[in-house]
């Protein structure tokens, strides 16, 4: 794979990826923050529902922060070379959201100061939101320098293929396609970024021509093809 095809995060990108895992870790250390209080102050059986309040809580934080990691991830992807670092960093937030609640978990269930109703209910819910918060966390499909490179190099391509000139295509700020023409219908009249297809990808993470360029491309190929004969007949 040539160097111009290796994917590389824009300097917008990786701030924007710095500030969302910074939200992520301020997340991840408000859940451990609940749950150590959670352990102190409501393992009892005269606050069952306080402790459920706090592992719902809990919950809700930890898939924010899961989010908010993910995101990260997708603006500045992890290199798949090492593969301990891309792993850890891959699948934080599911290893975080484990551990925002299996302390608790354990605490509840080898508690001698609550009753069996109080465990199972308690230990019940605490472990539905354990198991919740990890596959929230799980990147299923993790992105990576290497895969984004190798989509990069695909889509280059595709837009070849229906004589598009992938150095120059456009997005907007809120978009998550790139266009081939400047007037498209979705993207006209706003504050456009253009540049390579390399480009929209390594400052947005935008991945996917829109249908309706596709087709206008697809159109005037045809037209050129069909030109060209005719131009050899005659």
């Amino acid at each position: 794979m040539s160097n111009s095809d290796t994917f590389v995060a824009s300097p917008e990108a990786k701030s924007k990826a710095k500030q969302f895992r910074t939200y992520a870790i301020l997340a991840w250390i408000a859940a451990m923050i609940v749950q150590v209080m959670s352990i102190m102050k409501l393992i009892s059986d005269d606050t069952l529902i306080m402790m459920i309040v706090a592992i719902v809580a809990i919950l809700a934080i930890t898939v924010l922060a899961s989010t908010f990691w993910k995101k990260s991830n997708k603006l500045d992807p992890p290199s798949e070379k090492n593969g301990l670092k891309f792993f850890l960093q891959s699948q934080l937030g599911a290893i975080m959201g484990v551990l925002c609640f299996l302390p608790m978990v354990i605490m509840i269930f080898t508690s001698n100061s609550i009753s069996g109703k109080t465990k199972a209910i308690a230990g019940g819910a605490a472990s539905v939101a354990m198991t919740a918060a990890g596959i929230s966390g799980v990147e299923f499909d993790a992105a990576s320098i290497e895969k984004y490179s190798e989509e990069i190099k695909k889509q280059n391509q595709e837009a070849k293929s229906f004589g598009i000139n992938t150095d120059k295509v456009y997005w907007s700020k809120a978009g998550n396609k790139y266009h081939a023409f400047n007037d498209c219908q979705y993207i006209k009249g706003k504050n456009l970024n253009s540049g390579s297809i390399k480009d929209s990808w390594e400052a947005k993470g935008i991945s996917e021509l829109c249908k309706v360029c596709q087709k206008k491309s697809k159109k005037a190929s045809v037209a050129s093809g069909a030109k060209k004969v005719l131009e050899t007949v005659n």
